[in-house]
């Protein structure tokens, strides 16, 4: 099959090689490993391929672009940029969408690859193209233009050439095509400068940060609601927190948020500044953020406490973050009877919202309940405990008549929020003497679908684990839900089926 399809390859490479042939090709190569055709193929087999693609119709292209997404992948990486760089960066600029993704994914593979990455830094012109692919038509190649710009700035040279040469003014010259393409620079900005403080410094001297900075204060909501998402990526690392910080944007986030009461769109944009404040306080210090700025809480309070859908969902989102730690749960208790009474609101909705702001409920629900056992001193076990009484008048029977319901993401939702508690000594008496529970967790004939199964399966391993689910459920039940555990998530009972003589 090799040998037939080499041949095939040497009569295709002419410039007037029928059509019939190249089809011919085309199913040769798809039945030969690419790595048996790699000892007959030469590069200006290659080449030619290459340049059937500019001069042919429709069906010559997509039979090109076949044969040699399936040649190339018998090429290392070091070679397809030494020898074919020409080919790929006319591939680039090509008017098929698939010529320039397969392009596009070929210059994927080179900068994965240490030794042919460098190839690439030292060609200005190929990653000028490069760079225009991100204001393309077709999002696939403008992702994968991200993907291998942020990869080359991974390395020293690739930050210098990106940002501190005239590739700069490309970069530009590409964000006036569109505020969709602007924000896709803005993307991979942020992304590089994630990476670490040293690319910040180069992405901060562009003055590309400073523009999004800017865009976050101004006078277009839509794009204040945009430009807030990358804004809170970059503050996910220590050193992009210390530049936001440094350069005051923080302040300017929190008096945003102070002067939305009076403007009639903050609805557009007022969600994401507080998950952004969220976000904040989860990876720096939940007490420091929210006793620094107070208006954060006291907005995230008004939002869950207001009647418009789109806020409680925002509001319980972010109570769900700020009191997935301790020190989170503690800025929370403080509030006393103002949060006792918002998790009776919370509850409420639960049960009685639309499933999806339901399901963003049972999921704050059980970050706030969740206390990791070297965490359980009596105070916080008292307070989760009155937590948990504040949802509801009954809230073991809330949640059980939630996972009962036959919508799986419901299911699962109220089966976390027990599996947050189950280690915690006061929910496994509540459960204990609740008629009929211990034997709900036990059956498996509840369970009817794969992540309703896994669900249950956490909450087994959650009860077994626990230091005191001996002593407080009992010897019989506690090897009950051992041998659960054991048996795994997906057991079946075998069920006896031989008749016996004479019965009914």
């Amino acid at each position: 099959a090799a040998e037939a399809a080499a041949a095939l390859l040497e009569r295709t490479c002419r410039p007037e090689a029928p059509s019939e042939e190249l089809r011919a090709l085309r199913l040769a190569v798809q039945a030969v490993p690419p790595a048996a055709l790699r000892p007959r193929l030469r590069d200006t087999h290659l080449a030619a391929l290459f340049g059937l693609l500019s001069a042919g119709d429709q069906e010559q292209v997509s039979a090109c672009v076949a044969i040699l997404e399936r040649l190339l992948q018998a090429l290392e990486p070091p070679h397809l940029v030494r020898h074919l760089r020409e080919e790929l960066q006319k591939g680039l600029v090509h008017p098929d969408d698939s010529v320039k993704i397969l392009a596009i994914s070929q210059i994927g593979r080179i900068v994965e690859n240490p030794d042919a990455i460098r190839e690439i830094i030292d060609s200005p012109e190929l990653l000028r193209q490069i760079i225009y692919c991100i204001g393309g038509e077709k999002i696939a190649v403008a992702k994968e233009a991200i993907k291998s710009l942020s990869r080359v700035a991974q390395t020293q040279d690739g930050l210098e050439v990106l940002f501190a040469s005239s590739l700069l003014s490309d970069l530009r010259n590409v964000m006036a095509t569109n505020d969709i393409v602007r924000y896709r620079v803005y993307e991979l900005v942020v992304e590089i400068s994630s990476v670490s403080a040293d690319s910040l410094n180069y992405c901060a001297n562009s003055g590309l940060i400073s523009e999004l900075i800017g865009e976050l204060t101004g006078d277009d909501v839509l794009v204040r609601a945009t430009c807030i998402e990358m804004v809170t990526s970059l503050a996910y690392t220590a050193h992009g927190r210390q530049y936001l910080a440094q350069q005051g944007v923080i302040d300017k986030i929190s008096n945003i948020i102070i002067g939305a009461e009076s403007d009639p769109f903050s609805g557009f944009y007022l969600p994401g500044f507080v998950k952004f404040f969220g976000n904040l306080a989860v990876v720096d210090s939940p007490q420091q953020i929210c006793e620094r700025y107070p208006v954060f809480v006291e907005k995230v309070f008004e939002m869950a406490e207001s009647h418009d859908p789109t806020m409680i969902g925002v509001a319980v989102d972010t109570l769900g973050i700020l009191g997935s730690n301790v020190e989170g749960k503690q800025v929370l208790q403080k509030t006393r009877s103002r949060f006792q009474k918002l998790l009776s609101r919370i509850g409420h909705q639960a049960k009685n919202a639309p499933t999806e702001l339901r399901l963003r409920c049972l999921d704050a629900i059980s970050s706030l309940l969740c206390l990791p056992p070297d965490q359980q001193t009596e105070d916080l076990l008292r307070m989760t405990e009155s937590w948990f009484a504040s949802l509801s008048s009954q809230p073991l029977e809330l949640f059980r008549s939630i996972s009962t319901q036959p919508f799986p993401d419901l299911h699962c939702g109220a089966l976390r929020v027990f599996t947050a508690i189950a280690n915690q000594p006061w929910a496994q008496k509540l459960m204990l003497n609740s008629p009929g529970f211990v034997e709900y967790i036990v059956d498996r004939s509840v369970e009817p679908d794969k992540a309703s199964k896994d669900a249950k399966y956490e909450l087994v391993k959650a009860l077994v684990n626990s230091k005191t689910i001996a002593e407080i459920f009992g010897n019989q039940y506690y090897l009950r839900l051992r041998a659960y555990l054991h048996e795994g998530p997906y057991y079946v009972k075998a069920v006896s089926t031989t008749a016996v003589e004479g019965a009914e």
